[in-house]
């Protein structure tokens, strides 16, 4: 099968990316699951905050906030965000990291707003006002609906003519007379420029190509879900993190979904959820709240990549011609995926820099791997 570019992985990252390059050639998706987005997009309780991450992934945000919030005609059935809300608590010994917080997110639409003990406990009644000493409370925090924003880009893939290849794993890939030969189960897959968005498994596709790795270090989110207190509509809450990031919790369809906010480094897997950080999550939640978890509803585990700056890796790798890089997401490739997208698409084909991006102080430098060559 011939194409102008094949893209490894269907989570958000490659799905989105295709979209963009099929309106400038033939796409190919080769996905290794029966189903795109199986291991981390389909996992993630996504949430679109405008000053998480480092500056080059907040300007993603901000450049992916319009196609977020309006999304172009026909992409989508219904909104793709909804108002959520930020609720960062803090115990008495934790004011400092709140003052921080509170800098970092000044900047943010809407301001921000310190809270004392009863009015953050206004805010959410199950807070224990012996625990939370102060809070910050940010407006400008929206939930994603994951499965509407990863499945508009695939079926515009599809409405452009791109195709996708499930139960595809890459097993062998070879450089040969200028073009790319992927072997999959699916059948060999022929292009000139591949992009690799295979997630948790991107350095194992680039040691297939023959690519030195840019050090991708996967690492275990553990999420769960349990019922909410009897008579208590919990969905008017915001997302309630601990300053720290210990630990958070929010409404999630008429349930509490919460986490203990982990990263476990560990090898690229179907990642499972591991009974003691089921346990931590469920121990700093009682602590924090009077909310009791008689019986968990749902577990899961999901796996997210970083690189050692916490920075994407976008962009040709030098001396492997054709050889595209699209990682390192972890924990915010979704609510940067239509920036990130555009940009991948500009670099991929030579096209124009987005500007949206680019005045933001990021440019192709801040995101290829090279920066990581040294």
């Amino acid at each position: 099968m011939d194409c102008d570019f094949v893209v490894i992985g269907g989570g958000i990252a490659g799905a989105s990316a295709a979209y963009e390059l099929a309106a400038h050639g033939r796409v190919v998706v080769v996905e290794r699951e029966s189903q795109p987005g199986y291991h981390t997009t389909g996992r993630s309780a996504a949430m679109f905050l405008a000053t998480y991450g480092e500056p080059a992934v907040r300007a993603m945000a901000a450049a992916s906030r319009a196609f977020l919030f309006d999304p172009p005609e026909g992409f989508a059935e219904h909104g793709i965000v909804s108002p959520r809300g930020l609720l960062t608590i803090a115990r008495a010994d934790q004011f400092d990291a709140l003052d921080a917080a509170m800098v970092e997110n000044s900047g943010t639409p809407g301001g921000v707003e310190k809270l004392d003990s009863a009015g953050a406990c206004a805010r959410v009644p199950v807070l224990r006002p012996d625990y939370v000493a102060a809070a910050m409370c940010v407006a400008d925090a929206h939930a994603i609906d994951v499965h509407t924003l990863h499945h508009g880009y695939l079926r515009g893939l599809r409405n452009r003519g791109g195709r996708v290849l499930t139960d595809a794993g890459v097993t062998a890939i070879e450089r040969r007379a200028g073009q790319w030969r992927l072997t999959t189960p699916a059948g060999e897959v022929i292009a000139p420029v591949v992009v690799n968005a295979a997630g948790a498994w991107a350095d194992e596709v680039a040691g297939l190509a023959g690519v030195a790795p840019i050090g991708l270090v996967p690492k275990r989110r553990t999420a769960l879900t349990f019922d909410a207190p009897d008579g208590t509509d919990v969905s008017g809450w915001p997302l309630v993190a601990d300053v720290d990031e210990a630990f958070y919790f929010k409404p999630e369809a008429g349930r509490i979904m919460a986490s203990p906010a982990d990263e476990t480094p560990m090898p690229p897997c179907d990642a499972q959820p591991d009974e003691l950080d089921v346990a931590i999550a469920v121990d700093r939640i009682e602590s924090a709240t009077t909310l009791e978890v008689r019986r968990i509803t749902h577990r899961w585990a999901g796996l997210r990549s970083f690189v050692e700056d916490h920075v994407p890796v976008v962009g040709y790798e030098p001396g492997a011609d054709g050889f595209f890089w699209l990682a390192g997401q972890g924990g915010i490739g979704i609510m940067t995926a239509p920036a990130m997208a555009r940009t991948a698409c500009a670099l991929a084909t030579g096209g124009p820099f987005p500007a949206d991006v680019a005045e933001r102080g990021v440019g192709a430098a801040a995101l290829g791997p090279e920066r990581l060559r040294g």
